[in-house]
């Protein structure tokens, strides 16, 4: 937006007013861009987010593979799709390790000094997220192919298969940023973050069909987000075969299912986050 203002009879000089939108998508890809400078300076946080995925699909395929049979279906086929939904998911604590970190070193306080949006800082730090966990998926995909999984379906269903991975993660970063703003201590995130990601992750159909867990275990993996996550993406890299699917909404509709939780997640904790940074930064 542009206006003028009058420095001498006759002469108008233009004067370039700034709109809010601008300045905040400004500042947000400010922080990111500092966020993305950091892990390039930092190699081995990479190196260790990627690794811990590596491990879990040669354990999972190449020690317990022979030992667990998946009707309908190979089980490197039906495992990928857990191992793509455990690295996102566990990616995305980086957003409240790095809040926790940031909150114990004053760096908080020095952002508070700046003529910058409140939300500016966590926008920058889920988007840093994001592109960090996009490289992870890369790796995890050529890890993959590495131990013979492959993609069975259309090329728009494996995009928005990847997609669909990548804005869960985003949207659940915001749920771990406001976890790492609401912690003392950056120690204490790591505890909490796996207290909650460990039930998630392991008690879904990530690394077994679900039926075959007990009653309780069972019903909790089916109507678990994680289990529509890993369904989705079963479905949409076509990975499924003929294994049979359990007659539960989420797991019939789980691509539906995994958008709503994604909308739900972002309406709930990105203002909520967003309110809890601004009360933290004016402190």
């Amino acid at each position: 937006m542009t206006a003028t203002t009058t420095t001498a009879p006759g002469r108008a000089l233009p004067v370039v007013i700034t709109a809010p939108a601008a300045v905040w998508l400004e500042d947000g890809w400010t922080v990111t861009k500092r966020n993305l400078i950091k892990i390039k300076r930092s190699p081995d946080m990479l190196v260790f987010a990627v690794l811990q995925p590596i491990m879990f699909v040669l354990l999972f395929s190449q020690v317990y593979g022979g030992a667990i049979a998946v009707q309908g279906t190979d089980y490197t086929q039906f495992l990928m799709a857990g191992i793509f939904a455990q690295t996102v998911v566990f990616g995305a604590t980086f957003s409240g390790s790095a809040m926790a970190q940031d909150l114990k070193e004053g760096l908080i306080d020095r952002f508070r000094t700046l003529p910058m949006s409140a939300s500016a800082v966590l926008i920058g730090r889920t988007n840093s997220d994001l592109v960090l966990n996009g490289i992870s998926m890369v790796i995890m995909m050529l890890t993959g192919l590495a131990v013979g999984w492959r993609v069975n379906s259309s090329a728009p269903e494996f995009l928005a298969g990847v997609g669909l991975l990548l804005l869960f993660s985003y949207a659940f970063s915001w749920v771990m940023a406001l976890l790492g703003m609401s912690v003392k201590t950056p120690e204490v995130i790591n505890n909490a973050s796996f207290m909650i990601l460990f039930p998630l992750t392991f008690v879904s159909n990530a690394f077994v069909p679900s039926d075959t867990l007990p009653l309780v275990l069972r019903v909790f993996a089916e109507w678990n987000p994680v289990s529509s996550l890993v369904q989705a993406a079963r479905e949409l890299f076509g990975n499924v075969g003929t294994a049979p699917v359990p007659d539960i909404w989420t797991m019939q509709h789980p691509v539906v299912t995994v958008l709503i939780g994604i909308a739900v997640m972002l309406i709930v904790f990105v203002p909520w986050a967003v309110s809890k940074y601004t009360r933290i930064s004016a402190k």
